[in-house]
């Protein structure tokens, strides 16, 4: 059975997005829940999807485990997974990681671009790798199940990220440096790490993330996915879209800005065009993804790898990765 799952999204959630996603056949999504907001502020927009869950149980349910992305697909239903793009939502206690997982966050970010009590962000001008903090709640989030998200971080922290977790990691919504030089996108050596480790990269359809922005083709961006799998093999490779459908732009400024300062920090694009940027013109929202799984195809990889890399891929990952974690082994076990 070949899953069809999104890495990542971020968008204005509604009713008529929900049903787009049904339309398009995504059985699971890993969306956004928080950026900058304290505990208390990610505990209201739980109870915010609290409502929706009940509200539209015939097109959405929450997701807690990888059971679910089957529970999803046999009932014709999307198994939404909760992430955070930052650790704001832990604030400075380290035990709020199996409280927040308890409540179904399954990835956090160790940085959203800036430094953060655990790790350096992309757009800092030293990266010191993770902190004291960061490692202990790499641990933590280890044992309980919870995934280690480098997306928006720096490359020596990514790096520490990978060698000090004792489970793999993720890059929920990034694309390889070498393709297109953008502040979040990955090296080689970052790549390569994720491949030997068993860790996952999903491929960013945010424009700024891709070579020619919004008019970049299926083409270079299906050609650049199968560039990647001929180096480093298609085992852990996936898709994390980066749609943020249906936003106003203002919604950017808390995005890059959150409390950190009184400046608007417009971030990656033109300080001319602060808001969105237009998506391409063949992948707008939930009903597209059937271009990227054709155009897959169309550059030469077969059925299995495109099966593995629009949702299988991630559908492994997710098992092996939120539940409590096996007795230590290997590097870490003596730590």
């Amino acid at each position: 059975m070949s899953f069809l799952i999104d890495g990542l999204q971020y968008s204005n959630w509604s009713e008529g997005i929900f049903r787009q996603l049904r339309a398009g056949g995504v059985d699971a999504v890993h969306v956004t829940l928080v950026y900058h907001e304290t505990f208390r502020e990610t505990v209201t927009q739980v109870e915010r999807w609290n409502r929706w869950f009940e509200r539209w149980p015939d097109l959405i349910f929450q997701g807690f485990t990888a059971d679910d992305i089957a529970t999803a697909r046999a009932t014709g239903r999307t198994a939404i997974f909760f992430g955070s793009q930052n650790p704001s939502c832990i604030e400075d206690d380290i035990g709020l990681v199996e409280v927040l997982h308890r409540l179904g966050l399954r990835f956090m970010q160790l940085t959203y671009n800036n430094q953060s009590l655990l790790a350096t962000g992309c757009y800092e001008a030293e990266d010191t790798g993770l902190t004291r903090m960061g490692r202990e709640v790499v641990t933590e989030m280890n044992r309980v199940g919870m995934v280690v998200d480098m997306s928006h971080s720096a490359e020596k922290s990514t790096l520490a990220a990978i060698e000090h977790s004792s489970r793999p990691i993720a890059v929920t919504h990034a694309n390889p440096a070498r393709w297109h030089q953008a502040r979040r996108n990955k090296s080689d050596a970052v790549i390569g790490a994720l491949a030997e480790t068993g860790g996952m990269l999903g491929f960013s359809l945010y424009p700024h993330h891709l070579k020619g922005g919004s008019a970049c083709t299926v083409e270079d961006f299906c050609t650049m996915i199968a560039r990647t799998a001929e180096r480093f093999g298609t085992d852990f490779l996936g898709i994390g879209t980066d749609l943020c459908q249906d936003h106003p732009d203002s919604v950017v400024e808390w995005m890059r800005t959150g409390r950190w300062t009184k400046r608007i920090d417009y971030g990656e694009g033109s300080k001319d065009a602060p808001g969105f940027p237009p998506m391409p013109s063949w992948f707008k929202d939930n009903r597209n993804f059937g271009a990227i799984a054709a155009g897959l195809r169309a550059v030469g990889l077969s059925a299995d790898e495109v099966g593995a890399i629009m949702g299988g891929n991630w559908a492994r990952f997710f098992a092996s990765s939120f539940g409590p974690a096996r007795p230590a082994r290997g590097r870490n076990a003596a730590e």
